[in-house]
């Protein structure tokens, strides 16, 4: 059945005429009359009573009529939807990442909802290693890795570069200090993250060469939970600084380089070279790109 020849079946029984059916759909009348007929020949049943004036349905018009009208509003509901789509309303966004990424996003979320407010982000945890194949395979709209990926048919917006720094409390006897040494950090009580990750496994490997010890006191599953215990000065601990960015400016931690261990990281938004994007993975590349640095 012909949906168009539906929406005129459905036209005339609700004005009980084949001659305002014909006027509210702006059609001519044997216009009508002929898709009323074409629907007829196809079921092999009469729609409506010939020999009533008002054009009343018949036993199978009034069986057809309840499909019909439930037809015709799954095609309103799904137009609707896409112009949501279109318009944003609907749009989702999934990004890949691992927990330290989520505050070199954020800024880019932010500019991204002001602008499209009931369009939905989902940053999902993933192996790094892991980001640009899932990228590719459409699992992800969106991967931010430190590294560039050999892999072909990926472009990548430059976020910037970050590094480790020794987060302590403000009263800390090396708060104030610019930069201190390995070794001066080793010295410390360490608070650290318990989950494997490239960056620990440097910096274990730089003190494993430098035949240095590292006081590791305290492993914990979040850099959070990681934060939380160096404001109440449980010890140190060597994070990026960008996850520590607003503590940092609140004075709620401080931040000391150590040059031997802050192994830099090229930040990278990676998204899919070729295929249909979402209009909200569009928007959402170009809330990156205004974030975007030379590199």
């Amino acid at each position: 059945m012909d949906l168009h020849e539906l929406q005129v079946f459905q036209a005339v029984a609700a004005e009980q005429s084949f001659s305002r059916a014909a006027a509210r759909l702006h059609r001519t009348q044997p216009a009508v009359s002929q898709a009323i007929r074409r629907l007829e020949d196809e079921l092999g049943e009469r729609l409506f009573d010939r020999s009533s004036k008002g054009g009343r349905l018949t036993e199978a018009g009034t069986v057809l009529l309840d499909y019909a009208e439930r037809m015709i509003r799954l095609k309103d509901e799904a137009e609707g939807s896409i112009r949501e789509l279109q318009q944003l309303r609907r749009g989702r966004v999934v990004v890949g990442m691992n927990e330290a990424a989520v505050h070199v996003l954020l800024p880019i979320v932010v500019d991204f909802r002001d602008a499209h407010p009931r369009a939905q982000v989902e940053m999902r945890r993933v192996h790094s290693r892991q980001i640009p194949g899932e990228v590719l395979n459409r699992s992800l709209d969106f991967g931010l890795v430190t590294y560039s990926p050999g892999e072909r048919g990926l472009n990548s917006v430059a976020l910037g570069v970050d590094e480790l720094v020794m987060l302590t409390h403000p009263n800390h006897p090396l708060a104030r200090q610019r930069q201190v040494t390995m070794s001066e950090f080793g010295r410390q009580t360490i608070i650290a993250h318990n989950d494997p990750s490239p960056r620990r496994e440097l910096v274990l490997r730089r003190f494993e060469q430098k035949h240095e010890p590292i006081n590791i006191q305290m492993s914990l599953p979040s850099l959070d939970g990681i934060k939380r215990a160096v404001e109440m000065n449980l010890g140190v601990a060597l994070l990026p600084r960008r996850c520590a960015l607003s503590e940092i400016a609140r004075k709620q931690l401080a931040a000391v380089r150590v040059p031997q261990l802050r192994a830099p990281l090229n930040l990278r938004l990676i998204y899919r070279r070729t295929g249909e994007t979402s209009h909200a993975a569009n928007a959402f590349l170009d809330a990156a790109h205004a974030h975007a640095v030379d590199g």
